[in-house]
């Protein structure tokens, strides 16, 4: 089963970085268009911030070869950007490995939603598999600055990045509102097992698996398997 996972890329050299942080009031969305060769048309769609401020941002990015307003439905208006430059072109002084951002380009995964900010891309991503993920996502901690914020199973009900059962959830959340989690401790596990009328030993069983869980989801996902 695949992966769905929601991330940020830090890096300022990606495409419209520029016009989103001259315009930080607006939110831009970038969809790429890969059939136009080395440098992909761009669709931007672009909501708040005014639009002379947006179009004068475009006009003067070095990154933008030409702009085309396709669209306006109410405050959203969506545009056609022509890059000035590859993406190779574009990332090759901040990047140490471009044949590592061209395999990227053929990885079974496809990115279903960039959102462009001041310091590089969010976005949202489906992976075949945990390696395909792990290959991703290790690129660009070399890279990069990588955060990811959700990570789950395609098809999973709960919400991306925790993967915790219901009882998971109360006892974090009992032992935390207590202060279990508090430096220095404010709450033993006999008080929260007393407040969620369960043993000691339950309750420490229950932390630890669930803690387990989100180190599984969320840190040991972002970094290659240790050495045996």
């Amino acid at each position: 089963m695949g992966l769905v996972a929601e991330f940020d890329i830090g890096c300022a050299a990606l495409p419209l970085a520029g016009v989103a942080a001259d315009v930080r009031e607006a939110t831009l969305t970038l969809d790429m268009q890969f059939n136009h060769g080395k440098r992909p048309l761009f669709l931007v769609t672009v909501q708040d911030g005014t639009r002379s401020a947006i179009e004068d941002a475009l006009t003067d990015a070095y990154d933008v070869g030409e702009w085309t307003l396709v669209g306006v439905a109410g405050e959203t208006r969506r545009y056609q950007v022509v890059p000035a430059l590859s993406l190779e072109e574009q990332l090759g002084h901040h990047l140490d490995d471009l044949e590592g951002l061209e395999a990227l380009a053929t990885a079974d995964a496809i990115i279903e939603r960039i959102t462009v900010v001041s310091d590089g891309w969010r976005q949202t991503g489906w992976f075949a598999d945990r390696d395909v993920f792990r290959e991703f996502s290790s690129f660009w901690q070399r890279n990069a600055d990588f955060r990811l914020h959700r990570l789950t199973r395609d098809g999973e009900s709960e919400p991306p990045g925790d993967g915790l059962t219901d009882r998971q959830h109360e006892a974090l959340r009992i032992a935390y509102e207590l202060g279990h989690f508090d430096i220095p401790r404010q709450a033993s596990l006999e008080d929260v097992a007393a407040e969620l009328d369960i043993s000691p030993s339950a309750v420490s069983e229950r932390l630890r698996r669930a803690q387990t869980g989100l180190i599984e989801e969320t840190v040991a996902t972002t970094w290659p398997p240790l050495p045996h």
